[in-house]
């Protein structure tokens, strides 16, 4: 397989180069690292993950909150639950939903404050 390469200063830095590409993380885990970011893309379910933050909620209680169809939410939460970045919890007939971990958490916290010192 033939390579290009970019020429910008003519000066390639080996070290550098052979270091760098030795911690380049595996191709599976730049696809799921990928398919994580495109749906946290979709406003509505930033919006979902940042009202879970709060508080633990039914689809009703996230429904009334968002302003949305009970029906919309569930889809949105059933993505992000195949996603593992919310989790579910029976009662009675009931299901309530949270962030999965404090991963989430971080994750949301940290894209909040990259955002505000853009």
């Amino acid at each position: 397989m033939r390579r290009k390469y970019v020429e910008c200063c003519g000066v390639v830095h080996n070290e550098v180069v052979e270091k760098v590409k030795a911690g380049m993380l595996p191709d599976p885990m730049v696809n799921d690292l990928s398919k994580t970011f495109k749906i946290l893309e979709d406003p509505t379910r930033i919006r979902i993950l940042w009202a879970l933050n709060q508080s633990e909620m039914c689809v009703c209680d996230l429904a009334t909150v968002l302003s949305m169809t009970k029906s919309a939410v569930s889809h949105q939460l059933n993505t992000l639950r195949e996603a593992k970045l919310v989790k579910s919890r029976r009662e009675g007939k009931r299901i309530h939903y949270s962030l999965d971990d404090q991963h989430v958490t971080a994750i949301i916290d940290l894209a909040l404050t990259h955002a505000q010192h853009q």
